[in-house]
């Protein structure tokens, strides 16, 4: 996205974003309208369809970019030289950690999904079927290494431990007794206590 900024050198994608995720998450996406976020971002219409060509789109976006994140650094632990089972507790923990640090996005994500278009609904399911995919991966070679349990099918492991992410915005409290990190320690170690032999 062009680098276009106001007088405060914020980006204006990036002043767009931050309005409609607040606001998406105060109100809800489909109680927000474009007028409100251009208004809390303090740009005109034209500017918003300028780099999103819809709300749409900037829902889209809301996500995208936690994923992209996400993907990226799954990479990166995928293709490092260490033992399989700590790619996988990296990958495990991280995911976590990443979620709760994107809490607003993933809530309002999951939250608002099912009202993206349905290209964008395809476009999504896509992305995050690349990342589940090389998740389980990783733990398929586990198996086929004999350092995991063939007991249980890697695409159950696999929804197990996304499932209870997905889950985190409905009781994670950023004050609450547990760091990011120890959430994602507890919650990689019983990934990882499922998948031993």
């Amino acid at each position: 996205m062009p680098r276009t900024t106001d007088g405060d050198g914020t980006p204006v994608p990036q002043r767009l974003l931050a309005a409609a995720t607040r606001l998406f998450a105060e109100q809800g996406y489909d109680r927000t309208s474009v007028q409100e976020i251009v208004e809390a971002a303090g740009v005109t219409k034209g500017a918003l369809y300028h780099y999103f060509g819809s709300k749409d789109d900037l829902l889209h976006e809301v996500y995208a970019r936690v994923l992209r994140l996400q993907q990226e650094r799954l990479d990166a632990f995928a293709d490092a030289d260490e033992p399989v089972e700590k790619r996988v507790r990296d990958a495990a923990a991280d995911v976590v950690v990443t979620t709760i640090e994107n809490l607003d996005d993933a809530s309002i994500f999951f939250r608002s999904m099912h009202q993206l278009s349905p290209e964008k609904n395809k476009q999504v399911r896509a992305e995050r079927r690349r990342y589940h995919e090389r998740f389980r991966a990783l733990i398929e070679e586990g198996q086929r290494t004999g350092v995991f349990t063939k007991e249980t099918p890697a695409d159950l492991v696999v929804d197990y431990h996304f499932g209870s992410i997905h889950h985190l915005s409905t009781w994670y409290r950023p004050d609450g007794p547990l760091s990011p990190q120890e959430v994602a320690d507890h919650l990689a170690d019983l990934l990882l206590r499922a998948l031993r032999p």
